[in-house]
């Protein structure tokens, strides 16, 4: 018998009751548009950028870029916006790199700044994350959840997720995008 989420709204965020119908409606062309790209888009940002640790934070933040975008107005088309978002974005990074970087001082300790260390607010947000991002991942079939997390969470490839779990490599890519959709409903209030 397949998993079925828990869809009642008692476990809904509180935050999220008063997501309205533009929230609704940037959601749906968020997980129709632009969640597709995703593929493409990583092609894209692994020749802009020499850091392959960097490319999944990369695309979170044009992910972030262009949904706030959308919420203001919906772009269309929408491939050509995500794409402007993501070389803009390369732009400013390749930028900020030319500035003179941490790593070229010896010793850090020589330039009298404060260490960049988490506070306990920080802390304790970062752990209430963490448990809000658990508890949406544990509402998901557990086929959608192991997808989600071996790419995202171990940064494994399709081909080896889809070994992993003896299945398909297009499955794979079913169950990611059902997965991510999902997570999106569920952080932007509407329940999958």
């Amino acid at each position: 018998m397949a998993e079925s989420p828990d869809t009642s709204r008692e476990n809904a965020n509180p935050h999220q009751a008063g997501a309205g119908a533009l929230g609704s409606a940037v959601n749906l062309w968020f997980m129709r548009e632009v969640l597709p790209l995703e593929a493409s888009l990583m092609r894209f940002l692994r020749r802009g950028w020499r850091k392959d640790r960097d490319l999944e934070d990369l695309c979170h933040d044009v992910y972030v870029l262009v949904y706030q975008a959308a919420a203001k107005e919906i772009p269309v088309p929408a491939k050509p916006f995500v794409f402007a978002v993501a070389r803009n974005l390369l732009i400013n990074r390749m930028r900020r790199e030319h500035v003179v970087s941490i790593e070229a001082v010896a010793d850090p300790d020589t330039l009298g700044i404060a260490l960049d260390e988490p506070g306990p607010d920080r802390s304790a947000m970062a752990r209430q994350e963490l448990h809000l991002l658990q508890t949406a991942l544990n509402r998901l079939p557990h086929r959608w959840r192991d997808a989600v997390v071996m790419k995202k969470v171990e940064g494994l490839s399709r081909p080896e997720i889809a070994a992993r779990l003896g299945i398909a490599e297009a499955t794979v890519s079913q169950h990611l995008a059902a997965g991510m959709a999902a997570l999106a409903d569920i952080f932007h209030g509407s329940e999958i």
